[in-house]
């Protein structure tokens, strides 16, 4: 996987205990700034921690969804001092 750290939209919802859990998002590679940002369903979560990264809690989502025909795994990053989402590893 290669790591990106790249910030993106995300529409999640909160559970009981205030944890989110991502449903979609919206990403556009560096290398093709000239087309439309795609939208990418998550179809499964396959695990999830917390991390201190620098001193900032964040949450951990290794993901699975199906890019381009290709079904591939990633993982989102939320931060929860800033509550910013980031493509981390794809």
């Amino acid at each position: 996987m290669k790591v990106w750290m790249h910030p993106i939209e995300v529409i999640a919802f909160f559970d009981s205990q205030g944890l989110p859990r991502p449903l979609r998002y919206r990403w556009q590679g560096n290398d093709q700034p000239h087309q439309e940002p795609v939208v990418i369903k998550v179809d499964r979560i396959l695990q999830h921690h917390e991390e201190k990264l620098a001193g900032n809690r964040m949450l951990v989502y290794r993901c699975q969804s199906v890019i381009q025909d290709l079904e591939k795994v990633y993982e989102l990053k939320y931060e929860l001092s800033t509550c910013k989402w980031f493509l981390y590893k794809m």
